[in-house]
């Protein structure tokens, strides 16, 4: 029998729009992970009658229901009382809820006060939920024969209460769930429609019993393999190896919950080779250089990095000749080349990248569109540039052209040979 989830989302802010909900995708993917699906998403006000209504209301179609937000120490914080009103029973000063609070504020070497004590008065007989890193304590309570647990909106502590507590409460109480068995496998390269159309292809007689979801997150794509049956386990591991020999090289990580950026998986490479990178930048702005380095340890594989958005600084800082800049413009494979050279020249680095476009949303032209970019990218012995035009927002152009970028120095790092499926399009 399938276990029915039910999400309840509270807070003024997200009505309003103050705030983008990304506690549901949160709650989502956890859930995925142990074979649960949210069926029902509800998001309200902060209106004391409402919640409580909502509250009976998804209980009774429900065998668990989440809400999320409304535990913090302001007036507008009314999750407790409404489950309390719910449920018919009163609020009081919960002594685990209270001495939480204690060591919170101990820790912070701060006084309590009358709205932070707020936190502590839950529902008589409710079941507490840890917080390791915020003031609100979680709960849980039993209502119309459905488990609801109540938890914080702040995001990061939503994590970790996900992870340390929820998950596995909801593995120990629903023991069918255990039967679920998910794999991931972060790809780039590859959109949804081109992967599937891929699929369908090259591997006609999938098995029923192993599910195939996506889930894209700007740049990369997640795909995700999971089986509820005797039969799915055991052949998983015999069609992700078919699925991760069809992609190649676009597959960076396989795992359970194995995520990776581009950077990430370079970075390594690198280190162990004892080569350094370095970058030249002109339409992303420093993006590649701060996804480098964003990453523990990469101080050893990266020095300096060159963010030239004139034409003035192309020429200062890259030795890039006045010439080629007037005889084929910025956004050209001589300007990203000499880019390169005067990149490698001045930092001494191994490897570099290169990057001149037009994001947008002014600026093209009949011959360089908005989106169009070059990129250049290689080593002291080998250097080669590739036009692309990518008609995005702006943002996202950045996000892609940087991915690429980094993408096309992974593939020659692994020593490569196939061509990605950006390079077929473009």
């Amino acid at each position: 029998m399938t276990t029915q989830v039910n999400l309840l989302l509270t807070g003024d802010e997200l009505m309003n729009g103050d705030v983008i909900d990304t506690n549901s995708v949160m709650f989502a993917e956890h859930l995925s992970d142990i074979g649960l699906t949210i069926r029902k998403k509800v998001t309200i006000a902060d209106d004391l009658s409402l919640l409580q209504a909502e509250i009976v209301q998804l209980s009774q179609s429900a065998d668990v229901l989440i809400i999320n937000g409304g535990l913090g120490p302001t007036v507008d914080d009314l999750t407790s009382q409404a489950l309390a009103l719910a449920c018919g029973v009163e609020l009081e000063l919960n002594p685990h809820a209270h001495l939480h609070l204690k060591n919170w504020a101990e820790r912070r070497k701060t006084q309590l006060n009358k709205p932070n004590l707020k936190q502590a008065y839950l529902p008589i007989g409710c079941d507490i939920i840890a917080n390791e890193t915020g003031s609100a304590v979680g709960f849980s309570y039993q209502l119309n024969h459905c488990l609801i647990l109540c938890t914080p909106g702040v995001p990061s502590e939503l994590t970790h209460m996900l992870k340390d507590e929820i998950i596995p409460k909801l593995k120990a109480l629903f023991p069918i769930i255990n039967k679920h068995k998910m794999t991931r496998m972060q790809t780039f390269g590859l959109g949804e429609s081109t992967l599937q159309a891929l699929i369908n292809d090259k591997i006609p007689t999938w098995p029923t019993e192993i599910t195939i979801g996506f889930r894209a997150a700007m740049p990369m794509l997640e795909v995700k393999l999971s089986v509820s049956c005797a039969k799915g386990h055991s052949i998983l591991a015999n069609w992700e190896n078919k699925l991760s020999l069809l992609l190649g090289d676009h597959v960076l990580a396989i795992g359970k919950s194995n995520k990776i950026t581009i950077a990430e998986y370079i970075l390594p490479l690198l280190t162990e080779s004892q080569q350094k990178i370095t970058v030249a930048e002109s339409c992303t702005g420093g993006l590649i250089a701060s996804q480098i380095t964003a990453i523990p340890g990469s101080s050893a594989v990266f020095e300096a990095g060159f963010v030239t958005y004139s034409n003035n600084m192309k020429q200062k800082l890259l030795d890039v000749p006045a010439q080629t800049l007037i005889n084929h413009g910025a956004v050209s494979k001589e300007t990203v080349l000499a880019m390169a050279k005067g990149a490698l020249a001045k930092s001494s680095a191994d490897f570099v990248i290169a990057v001149s476009g037009i994001a947008g949303p002014d600026g093209g032209t009949k011959d360089k569109p908005v989106g169009s970019v070059w990129i250049a990218w290689g080593n002291k012995q080998s250097l080669q540039a590739k036009y692309y035009c990518i008609p995005v927002a702006r943002q996202y152009f950045q996000q892609i052209v940087t991915a690429r970028s980094l993408d096309l120095v992974r593939r020659m790092l692994i020593n490569s040979e196939e061509s990605p499926y950006y390079n077929r399009i473009n």
